[in-house]
């Protein structure tokens, strides 16, 4: 679990209230039920106008994912499919059925299954990369609804001050409320601007950033098992895997596998 997400919403809003602290104002002049309504269900609302309902429950089922952010380290991956070689060059294609029925993951069991069955690499290849395809439509559907909802927030919070001071004109002939009227017409705005920048653009930010992680495994798992179909050395092929890896993350891979390699020395040794 990478709880990036998690901290980077709770230090946003922990800062909002620390200002709202120093200055010497009450939250509770903040948590007004009204604007909050207002900016928080029509900015769901015209979310889902936006789009189709099936949007809308695709961003929902997607939405703990953005805070869970459960991605597969690449050099697992690696080790995963270099495993694979050795099992087809010890056993043969046909042991990769076994190996289909072992693993988790539908993309790579789908692909395993195939190899076993005898599919053409070619047809292989075509059948892989439209399922990734497919897969990186789906993803961004889900960060795509978040996006359109912060773009909308700060407008919706706009809407709510509008109608708040249209209410405070009304009340002219009481000046010693307006202050607080005016005050509280602006929470609109503050709410609409709050829940776009520190809640629907960074999840859709952060799903889009997944889906982008999801998309690279999944195509390093299809290079891989194409190229255990293919009957690659597994020691080149693992060579050839982390070479599509960007350098930072495949030195920080590199450097976490060796340190678990000296742990476990020095278990042995004591």
């Amino acid at each position: 679990m990478d709880p990036a997400t998690i901290i980077g919403i709770l230090l946003a809003f922990g800062s909002v209230f620390a200002m709202v602290s120093l200055e010497g104002a009450h939250l509770s002049s903040l948590l007004l039920p009204a604007p909050m309504i207002l900016v928080f269900g029509a900015t769901i609302a015209v979310g889902i106008a936006s789009g189709t309902l099936k949007d809308f429950f695709v961003a929902i089922k997607a939405l703990p994912g953005a805070f869970r952010g459960k991605v597969q380290p690449p050099e697992q991956v690696i080790e995963q499919v270099v495993g694979l070689a050795e099992k087809a060059r010890s056993s043969g294609l046909l042991a990769m059925e076994q190996e289909a029925d072992a693993v988790d993951d539908p993309f790579l069991k789908r692909a395993l299954q195939n190899i076993a069955d005898g599919t053409d690499g070619d047809e292989l290849r075509v059948l892989l990369e439209d399922e990734i395809a497919t897969r990186s439509k789906s993803d961004r559907v889900a960060a795509k609804f978040f996006s359109s909802m912060g773009g909308y927030a700060p407008t919706i919070g706009i809407i709510g001050t509008v109608v708040s001071l249209t209410h405070v004109l009304e009340n002219l002939a009481e000046p010693a409320e307006l202050g607080p009227m005016i005050a509280s017409a602006f929470v609109a705005t503050l709410w609409g601007l709050l829940s776009a920048n520190f809640l629907w653009l960074p999840i859709g930010s952060r799903l889009r950033r997944l889906a982008d992680l999801e998309i690279e495994r999944m195509t390093l798992l299809m290079e891989g098992v194409l190229a255990v179909q293919a009957g690659s050395q597994p020691r080149l092929l693992g060579e050839r895997l982390r070479a599509m890896i960007p350098a930072g993350t495949a030195a920080k891979n590199e450097k976490a596998k060796a340190d678990k390699g000296k742990d476990a020395k020095l278990k042995e040794a004591a």
